[in-house]
């Protein structure tokens, strides 16, 4: 089992329970990264955490390929 499995069981019924309640699924995201960067603040600093919510937002784009260096 990877992380990645546990966080989409875990995320799947967090949306599934919300949708169910008349939340909807922007709210239950909202409330889910505020916890995930919480809990980063924890053992990272403001500017590694910025840093890499920053990464995210540039790469976030299903359509963009990414740029790789090539030897």
């Amino acid at each position: 089992m990877y992380a990645s499995d546990v966080a989409q069981r875990h995320f799947s019924a967090a949306v599934d329970e919300a949708e169910t309640a008349g939340l909807g699924h922007e709210a239950v995201c909202r409330a889910l990264l505020n916890l995930v960067i919480s809990k980063y603040l924890e053992t990272r600093s403001v500017a590694d955490i910025q840093a890499e919510l920053h990464f995210i937002a540039e790469n976030c784009d299903p359509d963009t390929d990414f740029m790789f260096m090539r030897p």
